[in-house]
Parts: structure tokens; C-alpha cells; sequence
């Protein structure tokens, strides 16, 4: 077991646009929870939502802008598209975090607030916090799905633009369900040269659920989980549920996020349980409300939540890093996850 260590392209329109329209005095429980599923009438254009090209644009400029920040390509997709990480490594001594987006293609908005992320690591906002935690940031790991670039049909998905965008990668297969044989190149890429690479104490992976979850009968604005494979040490699980309760006090405080705990196997082939087990990191689910597109309509949330939802990621890595960065992690109360409420699907009339 590894010992848990001491203490240009600015956002997509989706989310700059979505971001600039939250008023501050509104109530998120109508705007997160409550926001419109697709339902056959809401908008879900993907062309609001960052291309990978445009990704790839944005990271390099930043990279440019940020002394701080480093760039290295990890490897390729199935299609030949390079996957980045986002270096900020300023000591080996410090604790490493590492924020996984878009293993799923069509959970994009997690993505989006982990470039805004990038952005703000470059500002005075968030001035010094590097220098006492290591940030690792992987973003839209399934680069072809998130393009609709794949070798399947996707003519039942149910958004409009220039794309559609599949949970799977372009031969059709679940990334998170590759994280012991690592066939796919993308997981390979993310195994090889990040996984085995890099000290990593942390990682969050951000993904996205379905739209009609909810917590003492309100819908969740998403859902957290820790590592629950019966191989994992007690003391990664346990830096698991630290880690989820900086994330569960940054969010669920705020008026607007609203948090339930996400039903989840104990396979290790998912990374929150695999990752955990294989390099003793302390791991954390977090599942956004919502996915930008699917065939199966109810998962499909529309486009009025985008905003919040691009924020709650935003406040997420961003509270997570200074809670790192501070020390403050190792004092955190896990005991809410003894009383918080698993999510159940909201029955519809």
C-alpha cells in the first residue's frame, strides 16, 4: 500500500453563456435538481459544447500563458487523436490530485469545468495554491466518443448540431470497464503514462448520470462514491471518504447542489475501485446530473442546468485542491457518509 502523503478559448459558448446567465440569488434545487429533463422538448445542441480540436487549442494556449502549467500528450484514441494531461508540478514532496473527465463521451460538462479550472490555475484566484499541491487534470479521455467519431451507428441519439456523442469509445467499448486487462488505447495511454508515472495520493473521476435521481425527495444535482471493492486498504478508502467530504461540504452548502450517495459495485474493472486497489490512491466518484446525449431519453438533461452543473465542477476541483493544498483534508469528518441518503430514481407518473 502506498502511505497517503503530508499534509483565446476561454470556456465553450455552452458554458461561458450558461455561466454568465446564473443569477446569484437563484434557487438551484429548480435550476440543478429541478432543471427540465429532455423529455422530447428540450434543446440539446451539441454544437454549444467544446470540440476536441478546440480543446486541444485551449490547453496549448495555456500552456503558453502559464508558467506553472505543462502540457504532455499520454497517448492516442482509437482514431489517432492525442490525449493530453495537464501538468502542475511544482514539487515532488507535495500530495498529487489528479481530475479524470470524459472516460464516457457523452458526459461533457464535466469537461468543460475542468477547463475553466485550467484557466483559473493560471489567475490570480487561484495565486499559490500550486505551490503546495501537485494537479494533474486528464480531460476528455474518450476523445472519439465525445466527436461521434466511431464505428457504430449512432442514429437513435438524441441530440441536434454538428455531433452526436457516445458513451463508448470508437470501437464500442466501456472505458470504465477497462481498467484491468487496459486493452483500449485510451486506457492503456492513461495507465502507462499517468497512472504508473506520476505519485498520485488523489483522484476524482467525473462523470455524468442519469436526470431523475433523487435524495429526501428532491433531484440530486449529482451523487458521490467511494472505493467499495473489499481489496482496497481501509486507509485509501479512508482518504476516499475524506476526499468526498470536501466535495460534500463544498456543494451541498451552497444552496444549489444537492448531493446524494451513488449506488456503485465493487467491480475493479471501474476505476474508483481498480485505481484504488492497483496503485493505493485514494479515489472518488462523482456522477453530474444529467448526460449531454444518449439513445435512452431519460438519461438526457436539457441545456438550462449546463451552467450550474459546469460550476459544481469548477467548485469541486477547486475545493478540493486547497483542501489538498492547506491540509485541511486530513481533518475531515467522514461521518456523513454513515447518515447520507443512497439516490433512488424518482418514479415517474
Amino acid at each position: 500500500m502506498k502511505s497517503l502523503k503530508k499534509g483565446a478559448l476561454t470556456l465553450s459558448l455552452a458554458g461561458a453563456l450558461a455561466l454568465s446567465a446564473v443569477p446569484l440569488n437563484s434557487s438551484v434545487v429548480e435550476a440543478v435538481g429541478n432543471g427540465p429533463g429532455y423529455g422530447g422538448n428540450e434543446t440539446i445542441n451539441t454544437s454549444i459544447l467544446t470540440t476536441y480540436s478546440e480543446m486541444a487549442d485551449f490547453l496549448q494556449k495555456q500552456e503558453a500563458k502559464q508558467e506553472n502549467m505543462e502540457l504532455e500528450v499520454i497517448g492516442q484514441s482509437v482514431k489517432g487523436r492525442d490525449l493530453y494531461v495537464a501538468k502542475y508540478m511544482s514539487n515532488p514532496e507535495n500530495p498529487t490530485i489528479l481530475f479524470l473527465t470524459q472516460q464516457h463521451g457523452n458526459e461533457q460538462l464535466t469537461t468543460e469545468g475542468a477547463l475553466e479550472f485550467i484557466k483559473h490555475l493560471g489567475t490570480g484566484k487561484m495565486k499559490g495554491v500550486t505551490d503546495n499541491v501537485n494537479i494533474l487534470v486528464v480531460p476528455m479521455l474518450n476523445a472519439d466518443g465525445a466527436m461521434g467519431d466511431v464505428d457504430f451507428s449512432l442514429d437513435d441519439y438524441v441530440a441536434s448540431g454538428d455531433r452526436n456523442l457516445t458513451r463508448y469509445n470508437a470501437v464500442g467499448v466501456d472505458l470504465n470497464r477497462d481498467h484491468i486487462d487496459k486493452i483500449q488505447p485510451e486506457t492503456k495511454a492513461l495507465h502507462d503514462n499517468v497512472m504508473s508515472k506520476y505519485d498520485i495520493d488523489y483522484m476524482i473521476d467525473l462523470h455524468h448520470q442519469g436526470a431523475s435521481s433523487e435524495r429526501d425527495g428532491e433531484l440530486v444535482s449529482g451523487s458521490i462514491l467511494y472505493p467499495t471493492t473489499p481489496n482496497a486498504d481501509p486507509e485509501v478508502v479512508e482518504g476516499s471518504k475524506k476526499l468526498g467530504a470536501v466535495v460534500f461540504n463544498a456543494v451541498d452548502s451552497t444552496g444549489w447542489g444537492h448531493l446524494g450517495k451513488y449506488r456503485g459495485g465493487d467491480a475493479e474493472t471501474i476505476s474508483r475501485n481498480g485505481i484504488a486497489v492497483e496503485y493505493g490512491i485514494s479515489t472518488l466518484l462523482f456522477e453530474m446530473r444529467g448526460m449531454s446525449d444518449h439513445e435512452y431519453e431519460p438519461y438526457v438533461l436539457g441545456q438550462k442546468s449546463n451552467g450550474y452543473l459546469i460550476k459544481q465542477t469548477i467548485t469541486t476541483l477547486e475545493s478540493t485542491v486547497r483542501a489538498i493544498a492547506d491540509g485541511s483534508i486530513n481533518t475531515q469528518d467522514t461521518s456523513f457518509w454513515d447518515t447520507l441518503a443512497f439516490q433512488q430514481t424518482r418514479e415517474t407518473e
